[in-house]
């Protein structure tokens, strides 16, 4: 089926102003990541702890009761700590960070304060009352940073190296080039929204990979095909031509996509909220680096030659 035919849009046209927004969003992004970005406790290391409670609860509250958690005859004020609601307003979850000397079992002396605490709220069998308790050491947390870099890369390499067999290195080049592209541009975008990077967003910065992959491949597929049709070097007739013969397919399949991480962001609850964000942020700047990174850059190689 085909969204719309026989398109004649001169997309060449705009190519300086392609290059000029990428340029502008791809600085802006570097610098956010120059602030920082919010590492998750998957990385960071720390306690995740879910909660139900038998009826809406205010985080407030919660808060308040976090003031002051023994554990092995120390205090401590966790009441700074990320606590929000997940799911619906009767769970909360709460994020506490790396301690030293702290007791191994200090997750669940704050289970058991919270639980006396807010005794009027909560479900009489504790079992009940505990919806997760996960602890990441800090080494673990180091150790993940590095597999999901190296997972990153690797998918990298491995991409270049498809593509200059499959096509020729200059295609792979520009292909490269609008993958680190997005990746950039999203995760600048992630440091600035504030949400976390947790292994859920490094499996969904991998799905960009191929989403945005897979969108460039085809164009630069029909690039190659009108070249050796027409017998000429790359041009940016060809690279019109070719885009506008792509164009019901990448509509298509973008709209679609976009439709189904629109409603998980919506209504996927707020465990889910930082995936659906970053394939949201993904589809659409890899649908347009598509165009206007990967196969207007070929131009530019061609023509230095």
């Amino acid at each position: 089926m085909k969204f719309i035919e026989n398109t004649k849009i001169n997309f060449m046209a705009f190519k300086n102003v392609g290059f000029t927004l990428s340029g502008v969003m791809g600085i802006g992004s570097i610098i956010m990541l120059l602030f920082g970005i919010n590492l998750g406790i998957d990385f960071k290391g720390g306690t995740t702890i879910g909660l139900n409670f038998n009826e809406p609860v205010n985080i407030e509250d919660v808060r308040k009761a976090m003031s002051s958690v023994e554990s092995d005859g120390q205090i401590f004020d966790l009441s700074a700590e990320e606590i929000k609601h997940f799911g619906s307003t009767d769970d909360i979850m709460i994020k506490v960070k790396v301690r030293d000397n702290v007791s191994p079992d200090f997750a669940q002396h704050i289970v058991n304060h919270v639980y006396e605490t807010m005794n009027d709220n909560v479900p009489e069998d504790k079992n009940n009352f505990i919806l997760s308790l996960d602890t990441v050491s800090p080494k673990v947390g180091t150790e993940l940073s590095g597999s999901a870099l190296w997972s990153i890369l690797s998918a990298l390499a491995l991409i270049l190296l498809y593509i200059s067999i499959r096509f020729e290195f200059k295609f792979a080049i520009g292909a490269i080039l609008a993958l680190v592209h997005d990746i950039i541009i999203t995760l600048g975008i992630f440091s600035f929204t504030g949400f976390e990077v947790t292994l859920s967003t490094v499996a969904a910065f991998l799905t960009i990979v191929g989403y945005s992959l897979n969108d460039t491949i085809v164009i630069l597929d029909r690039i190659r095909e009108n070249m050796k049709s027409s017998g000429t070097v790359l041009l940016e007739s060809t690279i019109n031509k070719s885009i506008n013969q792509s164009l019901s397919r990448t509509l298509i399949t973008s709209l679609t996509t976009l439709l189904v991480i629109t409603v998980l962001l919506m209504y996927g609850g707020a465990t889910i909220r930082p995936f659906a964000f970053t394939l949201l942020v993904g589809v659409v700047i890899g649908t347009y680096s598509s165009i206007y990174v990967a196969s207007t850059f070929l131009t530019t190689l061609y023509k230095s030659n």
